[in-house]
């Protein structure tokens, strides 16, 4: 049985940021798009090699509609990784 060895900060040598949401009213963002963002960072975690996340970043912009305030959110996990995966070439 093989044991995964976990990731050590200080093995990290590349740090993706992955977005997902927007806070931008004037082009919100499918959802499509939303799963497409999601799919990276799953693809970030899951794939090899494997990413952990290090660090987030919440945006939130809160804007004012007429009578209606609209609430959009944006999540950048900052994903660390021993080596940039070949894959990340690819996009």
């Amino acid at each position: 049985m093989r044991e995964d060895k976990k990731t050590a900060i200080t093995d990290i040598h590349y740090v993706k940021l992955v977005s997902i949401g927007s806070v931008n009213p004037n082009n919100p963002l499918s959802d499509q798009s939303r799963e497409e963002q999601a799919a990276l960072l799953n693809r970030c975690l899951n794939d090899y090699p494997k990413g952990i996340i290090i660090g987030k970043d919440i945006t939130i912009g809160r804007y004012l509609i007429g009578e209606h305030e609209l609430t959009m959110e944006k999540i950048t996990y900052h994903v660390g990784f021993a080596r940039k995966p070949a894959w990340e070439e690819e996009t």
